[in-house]
């Protein structure tokens, strides 16, 4: 297993990160206990979940295993989690509010077992709640010993620079990360995300990294998914949506690409998909998210892989999203820099 800095932080984390998400709903307490103690058996010391994650269970389950592993490994493992969408019917229990958070971060303390949360994430953009605010809660976490690093997951890229500036002016804690979506098949993030994590030296934590199972391959075209997998309980599902991205031409030329690679390097398309996010500029480590302990068997086989510059570049020509040149190509800065660059 390889290892990063988080972020502008000296905390060292796996490239490879431990996703919960299905823990307690799509995986029960014994293979998700199962799937740490692989994780961990395999190098990887970094654990990612959220207190809404199957209705809090995820975090009680992490916090029952916890319980029961030696002080040198409860010490090795870096746990990061999150916090803004509602864990329960109260009107103030939801939002990025110091009201809201500071219950949650204490409630998620409580859960995990933990004295201090290594990496706390607010999960989402709240427009009601001023952003001075949140984040001088999560200063107060600090100083207090509740929480050791803060995160961001799902802001855009003006709303992550509007939250480094403000800590910045305010001498709060500096932000070390941004967790977005984030795949071959959604490479949107690097219109301004990761220009912006880069300029501020936040660590990127791409959550799903297969894009919800596309990037294994496993459903094909004009063929509706069935039986036991995500989309085939729910077809329809979220940003994975078989009825959307069929519809696009590029999604089938990015799965050839993937199975061409996949062929070549004797690796599964999985292991290709997380490779190539792995080596993408800013990002610090890969969010797994598997339901089975054979899923995430196949998905530790990239903690080693390396692909070959043609390897990425056939990757890199399939997915590319196509982004309108204004502001970002000829009449930006990118064509200034040029010839800057060649009058050198």
């Amino acid at each position: 297993m390889r290892f990063r800095t988080l972020g502008n932080s000296g905390c060292s984390v796996s490239t490879l990160c431990l996703g919960t998400m299905t823990f307690g709903s799509e995986s029960d307490e014994k293979t998700s206990h199962a799937q740490l103690d692989r994780y961990i058996a395999a190098g990887g010391n970094f654990i990612d979940t959220a207190d809404v994650y199957s209705g809090t269970e995820s975090e009680s389950i992490i916090g029952r295993w916890l319980a029961r592993q030696s002080a040198g490994t409860r010490e090795s493992v870096v746990i990061a989690t999150k916090g803004r969408f509602p864990t329960g019917d109260s009107t103030n229990e939801v939002g990025l509010s110091r009201r809201h958070l500071w219950r949650a971060i204490d409630a998620s303390l409580s859960r995990l077992g933990v004295e201090c949360i290594d990496l706390y994430q607010v999960h989402a953009w709240d427009p009601l709640t001023p952003l001075e605010e949140t984040l001088r809660v999560l200063d107060d976490a600090v100083r207090a010993g509740k929480i050791h690093y803060v995160g961001l997951s799902n802001f855009t890229g003006w709303q992550l620079q509007r939250a480094v500036d403000v800590s910045a002016a305010r001498g709060y804690t500096p932000l070390v990360s941004l967790q977005p979506q984030y795949n071959l098949l959604a490479r949107e993030v690097e219109w301004e995300m990761v220009p912006a994590c880069a300029a501020n030296g936040l660590g990127l934590l791409p959550w799903s990294p297969l894009g919800g199972g596309w990037l294994t391959g496993k459903y094909k075209q004009e063929e509706v998914p069935t039986g036991a997998t995500r989309l085939g309980e729910n077809p329809d599902r979220g940003v994975e949506s078989y009825y959307r991205r069929s519809r696009q031409q590029r999604t089938w030329e990015v799965l050839d690409a993937v199975g061409a690679v996949a062929k070549q390097t004797g690796a599964s398309m999985a292991q290709v998909a997380l490779t190539w996010l792995r080596e993408r500029p800013t990002v610090t480590s890969v969010i797994l998210g598997c339901r089975t302990i054979e899923q995430l068997e196949d998905n530790l086989g990239a903690a080693e892989l390396d692909l070959g510059a043609e390897h990425v570049a056939a990757l890199d020509s399939a997915s590319d999203p196509g982004a309108a040149d204004y502001p970002y190509g000829e009449p930006g800065q990118n064509q200034r820099s040029r010839k800057i660059a060649g009058g050198r």
